[in-house]
């Protein structure tokens, strides 16, 4: 028999919600205040969870204890194999060496770190959040930026920062793919409502990346470089959302900037060359003493081609209905559901119209997932790099080896996430704001912001709140379209704190145990950016 989810448990929705909020604040608490490491604040708050979801929203035992194996699955599998492979590729470059000539080459265009934070986090990450998304783009920015010299925590935040310029139109526009389908929108409406929203933010990421590497001094000496990245990305972006649709703007926007911003550093450079003080300046002789050929360059940026290529080929929906049901090649994804909890859990009105089955099915998609594209160009690239085999394979396992806590860790913040989710807590809080009449606008991508920490993902956002925000919208007479809109931009905000994503950034470069700094780094940019969606929702909707 199935359970009902219950979401004013306490019998007064304000202090539902205050008990709904509960797990997040000591998370909160338990990283920046009490210092805990991430893997052991994720385990407290996912026991906090689960005695919520079973004493006050009166959830089965078994099917919370299900819930929250079904997120510990979801993130071993795909998001942890996303990581290692990200890891592994990045290792590769560095084994072999060519990762100094990958360095040399970028500091060719400038050796400015500032310059390099906006061509590597902000635009190479924004296209492969545009091709892969899931993690994968923060994972290997972070690596890069750090093999750049740039400080393991500052690395790390920067690059959960400048995600968010990209993250609403990521993994070729699924996020507002998906929300269009939930409120039965068509895709372009909102993409042109998600692309208005989304150029405020493009144009501002950068601004701020600048503002975290070097303060004022930073935004007054290199403001040029700023303008041409901000202002290509942004333009790109809203353009392609507005006349082409939801797929391509995350690829168009950060590619043009990729061109615009070093050809315009051909004809001007910052007459202060700024290196974070720990730069290590650690490319070899052999590199420095000489230029490097086009063929040496070529070949050490070849496995981020291989990558970028693999990723976008694994993206294509050709490629994607083989894999699908009916397809040829769908018996390669092993396919069932949760035990314990696939339609045991009923969503109720007004998050559904009606009582409506909580499905949980579990997809071990082990050709078609990311993280297989991206593993697949690592071994592509250990032939390429003239890497051994032997050498490979122990990399492959030593990377499994370091990043073991970081698993444990992208696990249990993924337990946490589905325990909110199946219990009906994370629609507490949505029916929180909900309650805010005519100032929903304001708070509706502050709505998505929630759903992505909480889940880690702004598809995953769009899909849980998608049908609350429409049916808040028709109460106050707003459109649904802009409504999702906002959600998804909100979303893309949230995810630098989001406990995955850092999770991620973490894992990516070491820093298991240091998730509080990773927070305490993102977390004010966060919130200003989604206070500034909310703003600037309202303006689209009562003003505009």
């Amino acid at each position: 028999m199935a359970w009902q989810q219950i979401y004013d448990p306490v019998g007064n929705i304000w202090l539902s919600g205050l008990v709904a909020l509960t797990p997040i604040l000591f998370f909160f608490f338990a990283l920046l205040v009490l210092k805990l490491k991430g893997h052991i604040a994720c385990t407290i708050t996912v026991g906090i969870t689960l005695a919520i979801a079973i004493l006050f929203y009166k959830m089965p035992a078994l099917t919370a204890v299900s819930a929250g194996l079904y997120g510990f699955s979801y993130g071993l599998w795909p998001i942890s194999w996303i990581i290692i492979g990200a890891v592994f590729l990045y290792k590769i470059s560095v084994k072999t060496g060519h990762f100094d000539i990958i360095r040399h080459s970028i500091s060719s265009v400038s050796e400015d770190h500032r310059i390099q934070v906006l061509l590597v986090a902000y635009s190479f990450g924004g296209f492969l959040e545009g091709a892969a998304g899931f993690g994968a783009p923060v994972a290997i920015t972070t690596a890069l930026l750090v093999g750049l010299g740039v400080p393991a925590i500052t690395a790390g935040g920067l690059c959960l920062i400048a995600n968010a310029a990209a993250g609403a139109f990521g993994a070729m526009g699924i996020p507002v793919i998906v929300g269009a389908q939930v409120i039965g929108a068509a895709p372009d409406a909102v993409s042109a409502h998600v692309g208005y929203l989304q150029m405020v933010i493009a144009f501002i990421i950068p601004i701020w990346l600048v503002a975290m590497s070097d303060g004022l001094r930073g935004l007054r000496e290199i403001w040029p470089a700023i303008f041409v990245a901000g202002a290509s990305f942004a333009l790109l972006l809203g353009g392609t959302a507005v006349f082409i649709g939801p797929e391509l703007p995350d690829i168009i926007a950060p590619l043009g900037t990729l061109i615009i911003l070093p050809f315009f550093l051909r004809f001007w450079q910052p007459k202060h060359i700024f290196k974070f003080k720990n730069d290590t300046q650690a490319v070899t002789p052999a590199v420095t003493a000489r230029a490097c050929s086009m063929a040496e360059i070529a070949r050490a940026w070849s496995p981020f081609v291989i990558l970028t290529f693999c990723v976008a080929l694994w993206s294509l929906k050709p490629v994607k209905r083989l894999f699908a049901a009916g397809g040829p090649l769908n018996w390669t994804t092993l396919t069932f559901n949760f035990p314990g909890l696939h339609d045991k859990v009923l969503k109720s009105p007004p998050l559904t119209d009606m009582p409506t089955p909580y499905h949980a099915v579990f997809h071990l998609d082990f050709i078609s997932c990311v993280g297989t594209a991206i593993i697949l160009s690592a071994i592509i690239s250990v032939f390429v790099l003239r890497m051994k085999p032997a050498v490979a394979a122990e990399t492959f396992f030593e990377t499994i080896s370091s990043l073991k806590i970081s698993i444990y860790a992208i696990g249990m913040v993924l337990t946490f996430a589905f325990l909110a989710n199946y219990s009906g807590l994370s629609t507490t809080l949505a029916l929180v704001m909900a309650r805010s009449g005519r100032a929903f606008t304001f708070f509706s991508p502050v709505l998505g912001w929630l759903g992505v920490f909480l889940t880690g993902s702004d598809t995953s956002s769009n899909a849980l709140f998608g049908g609350l925000q429409a049916a808040t919208g028709r109460q106050i007479g707003v459109t649904a379209d802009i409504l999702i809109a906002a959600n998804t931009v909100g979303g893309a905000v949230g995810k630098m704190i989001s406990p995955q994503s850092i999770a991620v950034a973490s894992a990516a470069v070491g820093l298991t145990g240091q998730e509080g700094k990773l927070l305490g780094f993102t977390l004010k940019c966060s919130i200003i950016l989604a206070l500034l969606c909310g703003a600037a929702t309202s303006l689209l909707v009562y003003i505009f």
